[in-house]
């Protein structure tokens, strides 16, 4: 499950069970709609493949983080390696706290979100979050200039 804002919650399952959701929330007034994904995400049907990426990543060095990193299935900052190891795992199998993380965020004063790569889907969601927070999408070189602007401002503030 993805619990992204407070009008998006994604589910996760078996191909049939999901179906079936849908359309009973259809049928209820609810949007529903299907993701095109290869498997069922944050979900406990991902332990097999959590406990592969385990063995992987534990065989991993990794380096306490320079800044804190919040994971999305605690809503939490963590800023050691360790921690870092765990929440690379166990996100796998459990869900996103999205909606939460990035109100935890905020409370920690986070400013500026800035969103790279293709897509505004997290800067869609963060506007049903907080529509005050300040948010950026970087697409690609020409989106550069307007992020390096936003990231300044939001120092200076």
């Amino acid at each position: 499950m993805n619990y992204n804002s407070p009008q998006q919650i994604v589910i996760a399952g078996e191909a049939a069970a999901v179906a079936e959701v849908g359309v009973k929330l259809k049928e209820a007034g609810a949007r529903a709609s299907t993701l095109p994904v290869s498997a069922p995400f944050h979900s406990t049907l991902m332990q097999p493949a959590e406990k592969r990426l385990r063995a992987d990543v534990e065989r991993t060095a990794f380096s306490d983080p320079r800044v804190p990193v919040y994971v999305n299935v605690d809503a939490k900052p963590i800023t050691d390696a360790a921690a870092a190891k765990e929440a690379l795992i166990r996100q796998v199998s459990r869900p996103v706290l999205w909606e939460e993380s990035v109100r935890r965020m905020i409370d920690d004063g986070v400013s500026l979100f800035v969103e790279v790569g293709p897509g505004r889907v997290l800067t869609g969601l963060l506007a049903r979050i907080d529509k005050g927070a300040g948010r950026v999408s970087v697409q690609g070189p020409p989106d550069f200039a307007a992020a390096r602007e936003a990231i300044a401002e939001a120092r200076a503030s």
